[in-house]
């Protein structure tokens, strides 16, 4: 097996694709689907938008559950879907599917997963009265699985952000959300563990909370509450496994923010960017491709015109080094070059072949999904 027979299972570091344990529900056999980027911006970004105002106090607890369900269900909604796939024989059809979303100011912006909407050709949100209205995309974020949408509508309930960061361990939580597609369910539970990362389809997902709130298929998108009806987290996955019970996670508002407010402002998240796909090294992968290294990061495509293209970097190098921190596999590059600032030059080290090599790349920002 080559190096070009793995290339369909990368994706660039600055768009890496998510595949859920427990993501949206599907209404036929999953198939393999291309994903799309947008060709232009989405006709909602709009550069001035900003959260609605919160009070300044931390709000009191309600009274009960009921009061928690009663205060935000009004603002979640079922987003449902429709997208081209293909079947063996490459023959087009429609899928649908189902997830869920929170409104989050009045003319209609929602937050849900990117991977409820990856691919959707038409969507469409339901509220909690039976009212329906179309939805476009207005950015995603495939990295943290965070995405926007915006409804046809104005005038919505929308619900209160709060802060993930005052949650304790324990805690009582709700999750709200359109749980198997039978409409909009309330489930409660409460904070197993914070600041929580789980590998997910070869993505590390991070900064998640863990709850014993039920989360199943369909619950992706909305909201985790805490106990004063504010939304303090975005329901992502949970583990299914035999004997595993009791395992969602939800994306942290706190972290989520800053993710939902570059998607509305811009229609994606800027970050440091080098250009590349890549492939995590094994043993296996060393073997099959004859790499002289058993750990670190394969280049399989190096983009034109990219940071990594204009040091040198070439199809079939292995990063083994990132700014004097080692590399073992894609997930450690992508946080490294996380954690650089846009602008910074910053040393790589590689092997081609048998040698051992360095070079000097300087980041840029990451481009727009549509240039």
């Amino acid at each position: 097996m080559s190096i070009r027979s793995y290339g369909t299972r990368i994706a660039l570091l600055s768009i890496m694709s998510l595949a859920l344990l427990a993501g949206c529900i599907v209404e036929s056999p999953p198939p393999t689907t291309p994903t799309t980027q947008p060709s232009v911006p989405s006709e909602h970004v709009d550069p001035s938008w900003r959260f609605p105002a919160t009070p300044s106090t931390p709000q009191e607890p309600l009274p009960s559950i009921v009061d928690v369900v009663s205060e935000v269900r009004p603002a979640v909604v079922s987003v449902m879907t429709e997208m081209v796939a293909y079947d063996l024989f490459s023959q087009a059809y429609t899928q649908e599917a189902a997830g869920s979303g929170i409104i989050i100011d009045s003319n209609g912006y929602i937050i849900t997963n990117h991977h409820v909407v990856q691919n959707a050709k038409d969507i469409q949100i339901e509220l909690h009265d039976g009212t329906t209205y179309r939805a476009t995309v207005v950015g995603t974020d495939p990295l943290t699985d965070l995405a926007v949408i915006r409804a046809e509508a104005s005038g919505l309930p929308f619900a209160r952000l709060g802060q993930s960061g005052d949650l304790a361990v324990g805690e009582w939580v709700v999750a709200i959300g359109n749980a198997l597609g039978e409409g909009i369910s309330a489930s409660e539970g409460i904070v197993s563990r914070l600041d929580v990362s789980v590998t997910v389809g070869g993505n590390r997902l991070r900064d998640l909370i863990q709850t014993t709130a039920a989360i199943n298929p369909g619950n992706s998108g909305g909201p985790l509450s805490n106990m004063a009806g504010e939304v303090i987290g975005i329901n992502s996955v949970k583990v299914a496994t035999i004997g595993v019970e009791g395992m969602g996670y939800a994306i942290a508002i706190d972290g989520a923010r800053p993710i939902v407010q570059s998607l509305i402002n811009q229609g994606y998240v800027i970050r440091p960017w080098l250009g590349v796909s890549l492939y995590t090294v094994d043993r296996f992968t060393a073997r099959v491709n004859q790499l002289s290294v058993e750990e670190g990061a394969l280049i399989v495509e190096v983009s034109s015109r990219s940071p990594a293209s204009e040091a040198g970097l070439q199809r079939g190098d292995v990063i083994v080094e990132f700014d004097g921190k080692p590399i073992r596999n894609t997930d450690d590059l992508l946080q490294a070059i996380i954690a650089s600032e846009v602008g910074a030059a910053v040393e790589v080290g590689y092997v081609r072949q048998q040698d051992h090599l360095t070079t000097t790349v300087q980041l840029r920002e990451s481009p727009a999904p549509w240039d």
